[in-house]
């Protein structure tokens, strides 16, 4: 899923500068399961702007709203006349949904208030690790279920690097060697032999056609 965590909080202020009404819209997808952007904290950051207003002596209106995906249109149709209200909204979503909610309101301000980090795992209660680039050309099956792009500090196709020692990484030391991971998942499933064969470099352009991907399903299409 896709891992974020909510910007400070005077980034957020600052954005807010000249605005009495803003509207603080979080998502149900993977930001809720993160805990960065469902409706608990939506009303957390609300009650944190408000009182700083209130403290500031400066007017300031806060509505909150949360819909289901903020990567969705169909989402958006129960938020239209709040949105419309507002002088600016605040979304706690990933990247991905405040590029689409600023396409789905071209006249309205939108502002992050998460950094997006990265697609990661729950590894454990209250902590997710980064396991996937996102680069379009999976090699997974090659390297037993581990990838080097994510978990690798050098990205490496074809490690480990010189660096690494005793199993972890020389630019972390608290963190596992990427490639050490590789080589003993490989000789548990005993095919360590084709790790002899060299991965060659990614193809990093944006797809046949250039620009953003995209991905159509015709079955599905209108």
């Amino acid at each position: 899923m896709i891992v974020a965590e909510r910007k400070p909080l005077a980034e957020i202020e600052t954005a807010l500068n000249g605005c009495s009404k803003v509207l603080l819209v979080g998502c149900g997808g993977c930001v809720t399961v993160c805990l960065a952007g469902g409706e608990k904290e939506v009303s957390i950051l609300a009650s944190l702007l408000r009182m700083s207003a209130q403290a500031q002596g400066r007017p300031l209106e806060v509505e909150e709203a949360t819909i289901q995906r903020q990567c969705d249109r169909e989402f958006f149709a129960e938020i239209r006349e709040q949105v419309e209200e507002c002088d600016l909204v605040l979304s706690l979503a990933c990247g991905v949904g405040v590029n689409f909610f600023a396409e789905m309101f071209g006249d309205k301000r939108i502002v992050p208030a998460l950094n997006t980090r990265f697609m990661g795992a729950a590894v454990a209660e209250g902590m997710w690790a980064e396991r996937c680039l996102g680069c379009g050309d999976c090699i997974l099956d090659r390297t037993g279920g581990i990838c080097p792009l994510a978990r690798c500090a050098k990205s490496l196709l074809n490690g480990p690097c010189g660096g690494s020692q005793e199993g972890k990484c020389e630019v972390d030391p608290e963190t596992e060697c990427a490639w050490q991971l590789i080589y003993e998942r490989m000789e548990q499933l005993g095919r360590l032999e084709e790790l002899e064969e060299i991965l060659p470099p990614k193809d990093w352009s944006r797809g046949h056609d250039g620009g953003p991907g995209k991905v159509v399903r015709e079955e599905v299409s209108i």
